[in-house]
């Protein structure tokens, strides 16, 4: 073990950095090796996180929006300080190239800006009622201690947006990062306490893997957590939801997909074949909204597929190394269900599935023509660097395609015909329908959540601030 390897992650309790007693290294994709060591959260660890969020809970609620904003503002202006370095902690922990923990980077600093612009738009109602004598309000006021739950794949996005809104209502966070990219978590609490947010209203902790299920168990089991928020994937979003419901608390679930793009006749085939291209290897596909089916018109098939070859060539095809996924489990389960494709019907249209690599967490690109609902990438999400082609004639066709899966999340159309295009997005059955761009579209103006199996609740924008507030009558005689 290096000495790099003999640094160990603390945990964020009550404002300072804590440092458990269990730890866990924590395995590089890009190397094989530990990079370094992480705390592990014990059961009195938890209890530590959730005493300190609750004391804290009771003068948050009570600081003015200005207050909140201000340390927003603030946290802006850390993310761009110190973008370097922060990148760096989320490449050599999850494997991403730069321009992803940028990109991931550049758009925590714009939730630090929109929701502190935000937050001075909740507000109550005072309705009439029944007896004129009778007066009332509706408040709306924060739940207390929020448990977020938020995974590797885009650790600043998706870890500030858990946290952020949350805390801009009035309430307290414990976020128990992901085990994979435990000094990215950190880092990323530690820009909120750099610009000042008082101590306790932001605690972190993570576990090692093999106490995932007892750890996450006693942290929504805890009285004072009040609320959850989990982003991941769908089987173990059932876990948390089934947790959530035996505690009689509600929570806010953004699970996988299994995203369509329908290519119609009409089609910008350039565009098409580029944004499909992006919306399927991004971050080598490993993004819960990555493109996973393309359903492609007969009369255009033949001229998509060169130009979509073409765009994968353009976007990925200078790099000397195969894109690093998350653990050589990821790269299995992919190969595995290319080569179960092809076994059924399916051919290569890009890549070669047993290309050898320099690691075995590194894997190009694949694309599978002649896809059929026989084949296991049909149902399953790869949640890697495979994407399967699909032909289609009819918008019935199109449409039966694109909703037989158990996901919801989201989806994209490409056609010159915006009326079509909306007509389609009427029947599709995701949380977002995209016309002539990619499926991958997270931004803190729009809200974003899924259907069916990909969850329910909604981050980003007002509702997404309105998730982490319940209202209280209050009535009054005149």
């Amino acid at each position: 073990m290096s000495d790099a390897a003999t640094y160990s992650v603390p945990f964020w309790i009550n404002g300072e950095e804590y440092h458990a007693e269990k730890q866990y290294d924590v395995i590089s994709p890009v190397t094989g090796k530990a990079i370094h060591r992480s705390g592990a959260a014990s059961d009195a660890d938890v209890k530590k996180a959730v005493e300190a969020a609750d004391k804290a809970f009771k003068t948050w609620k009570k600081t003015l929006p200005k207050e909140r904003r201000d340390v927003f503002l603030k946290a802006a202006e850390i993310f761009e300080r110190r973008k370097e370095e922060l990148g760096d902690y989320m490449m050599q922990e999850t494997g991403a190239p730069r321009q992803w923990a940028d990109f991931n980077l550049d758009v925590a600093k714009d939730f630090c800006l929109d929701i502190g612009g935000r937050i001075r738009t909740l507000e109550g109602t005072i309705p009439t009622t029944a007896d004129p004598e009778t007066g009332a309000m509706i408040v709306r006021e924060p739940f207390g201690v929020i448990l977020a739950i938020a995974p590797w794949n885009a650790p600043y996005i998706l870890g500030i947006r858990s946290i952020l809104f949350p805390i801009a209502a009035g309430n307290t966070a414990i976020l128990k990062g992901s085990e994979a990219c435990p000094r990215t978590m950190w880092g990323l609490c530690s820009v909120f306490h750099e610009a000042g947010l008082p101590a306790g209203v932001l605690n972190m902790l993570v576990h090692s893997p093999q106490d995932a299920p007892r750890i996450t168990a006693n942290l929504i089991a805890e009285p004072a957590v009040k609320k959850i928020n989990f982003t991941g994937s769908t089987g173990v979003g059932r876990i948390i939801g089934r947790l959530a419901g035996e505690n009689l608390k509600p929570v806010l679930l953004e699970l996988g997909g299994k995203a369509p793009a329908i290519v119609w006749e009409d089609a910008d085939l350039d565009n098409a074949a580029f944004q499909c291209a992006l919306g399927a290897f991004l971050n080598s596909g490993q993004i819960c909204m990555s493109t996973e089916r393309i359903l492609v018109h007969k009369n255009v098939r033949a001229e998509f597929e060169k130009r979509f070859v073409g765009a994968i060539d353009q976007i990925f095809g200078s790099a000397p190394d195969a894109p690093i996924l998350i653990n050589s489990a990821a790269v299995t389960k992919n190969k595995a269900l290319i080569k179960d494709a092809l076994a059924k019907g399916g051919e290569l249209l890009y890549g070669n599935p047993d290309a050898v690599e320099k690691s075995d967490t590194r894997m190009k690109p694949v694309v599978i023509n002649n896809a059929n609902r026989e084949m296991e990438i049909y149902q399953t999400e790869s949640f890697g660097p495979s994407v399967a082609l699909y032909e289609i004639e009819t918008e019935e066709e199109a449409l039966e395609i694109a909703n037989d899966t158990e996901y919801g999340l989201t989806s994209a159309v490409f056609t010159e015909d915006l009326r079509r295009g909306l007509r389609f997005a009427k029947e599709i059955e995701t949380g977002a329908v995209h016309i002539n761009s990619m499926t991958v579209h997270d931004e803190s103006a729009l809200p974003h959540g899924g259907a069916k199996a990909s969850g329910y609740g909604r981050f980003n924008t007002a509702t997404g601030m309105a998730e982490w507030v319940r209202t209280k009558t209050i009535t009054y005689k005149f």
